[in-house]
């Protein structure tokens, strides 16, 4: 693995750099950056694609280029745009991590996502209730959810096969939407090396309510 010489985070569906607040607090050592997205964070304009192929390939273009030794760091739906990142750069990552990668494929539908969803919310702390209002007002529920119904049909399973790196898969235990059996099923696609690390404590939300334990995960990697 190349030496790590920065952190990019891409946020969850909805989410902004406000989420990974936490998280990269437990790294001062490292230069670190969030990739803000249409329907990630931002609202989309109009013409922007918002599936993840085609904003993993922005990433690559806009802020990958030129870099090398980038560890690259998943949160939910933007563990897909991740990959599609570092498919499209792979000279410039060092490293792919992905928390609580959606989308297993047997809860595409609407449906299954929503029960999954409540599931996982029963676990999750209310104190971040509010930060959580905020980033999904910023990124407008209209938008949220188109980037949503895009990465349900987006087979991450292939995307992962086709890295040349492991990658590192993280879950809270407590995580409805990224259930320990299907971690371990994208893992096995990864490379030679890929595996999965629970955390102690935490649900789907573990970058935002667990960041000291997920940024202790990450300075493995980053040493």
């Amino acid at each position: 693995m190349r030496p790590a010489a920065e952190v990019l985070c891409v946020p969850g569906v909805g989410l902004d750099a406000a989420a990974w607040r936490p998280t990269l607090d437990g790294l001062p050592q490292w230069p670190s950056a969030v990739a803000v997205l249409p329907g990630y964070g931002a609202r989309r304009r109009p013409g922007e694609p918002l599936d993840p192929v085609a904003l993993g390939r922005r990433v690559a273009r806009e802020r990958l280029a030129g870099r090398s030794g980038v560890v690259l760091v998943g949160h939910s739906a933007g563990c897909q745009v991740a990959v599609e990142a570092a498919r499209a750069a792979p000279g410039s990552v060092a490293a792919v991590v992905l928390i609580g990668p959606t989308t297993d494929p047997r809860a595409r539908s609407w449906r299954r996502l929503v029960v999954r969803w409540l599931r996982t919310a029963a676990h999750e702390r209310l104190w971040q209730v509010p930060t959580l209002v905020r980033s999904y007002t910023r990124t407008g529920p209209r938008h949220l959810l188109a980037a949503l119904g895009a990465a349900r049909h987006h087979d991450v399973r292939a995307a992962v096969r086709a890295l040349d790196r492991p990658v590192l898969v993280v879950r809270g235990p407590r995580d409805r939407i990224c259930p320990a059996d299907w971690a371990s099923e994208l893992a096995s696609y990864g490379a030679p090396g890929s595996r999965v690390v629970t955390l102690a404590a935490g649900a789907h939300m573990v970058p935002l309510t667990d960041g000291p334990a997920v940024a202790a995960v990450l300075r493995e990697v980053l040493g």
